[in-house]
């Protein structure tokens, strides 16, 4: 049987240009999708990032950067974002974020962007897309201080996070902090920690040559065992035979 690698190139070789996925992701209105090149600068857009922009042609973002088509201080943060991202590969997953719009609509999302790399491995751009949890301008929860908690969440992975802790830091009883990550993930916030975790384990034994040990350290795991427990459990192979397996 094929492997995943060839199957793609048999079929990618065979189209008359590359595929983006720009008029599938142009159906949908309930998130934006957007290319990057190295520079941050926009490539491919769906129209939904283009209405939300308040413009009404794809070109009138195509070539520009965050902070030039999204008001301040959200348009800095977002392209000091880009900007980390292609300096550094890391992706940027799972990212609760409030939209503000040229209009003055706000709406929650949750952003995902991962980095495009060329045939020696650099990063040449970036590919995202932010999904709606509240529509523009929908009367909703705030979603700030929760914000606030998955993003520390997302930076110290590695240390012990007590759900109680979590809860307290957003202002909430445990119950209610667990309910709006259910809301959010479809899974709850012990699931949603393990996945945190796995995501980053994932990532380093892809592409860092350190030691199952250190990784299993670095993703706070008590103990390799405990980490090979829980990495066989979750992705159905050790991490020693998943890296074997992905050729990293």
């Amino acid at each position: 049987m094929m492997t995943m690698a060839v199957l793609q190139k048999d079929l990618f070789t065979q189209l008359d240009a590359p595929f983006t996925g720009e008029a599938l992701f142009d159906c949908l209105t309930d998130l934006t999708f957007f290319i990057k090149n190295v520079r941050g600068e926009y490539v491919v857009v769906n129209r939904e990032l283009v209405a939300r922009c308040g413009r009404r042609e794809k070109r009138e973002l195509i070539g520009r950067q965050a902070d030039e088509v999204f008001p301040s201080p959200l348009g800095r943060s977002y392209r000091a974002q880009d900007e980390a991202l292609l300096k550094t590969g890391d992706p940027i997953l799972n990212q609760l974020e409030l939209q503000l719009y040229h209009s003055g609509r706000t709406g929650w999302c949750l952003t995902n962007k991962l980095p495009l790399r060329d045939r020696q491995g650099r990063v040449v751009g970036l590919v995202g897309i932010s999904k709606d949890l509240q529509a523009p301008n929908e009367r909703g929860a705030d979603y700030s201080p929760l914000a606030a908690v998955l993003q520390h969440i997302q930076t110290h992975f590695g240390e012990p996070l007590r759900i109680a802790d979590l809860a307290r830091r957003a202002g909430l009883s445990p119950y209610q902090f667990d309910h709006r990550i259910r809301r959010i993930f479809q899974i709850t916030t012990g699931q949603f920690l393990q996945k945190v975790r796995m995501d980053a384990a994932v990532r380093q034994l892809r592409e860092s040559p350190d030691p199952i040990a250190m990784i299993a350290l670095d993703c706070g795991y008590s103990d390799q065992s405990a980490f090979t427990r829980q990495f066989r459990q979750t992705v159905g192979l050790s991490p020693s035979e998943f890296r074997r397996t992905t050729g990293s």
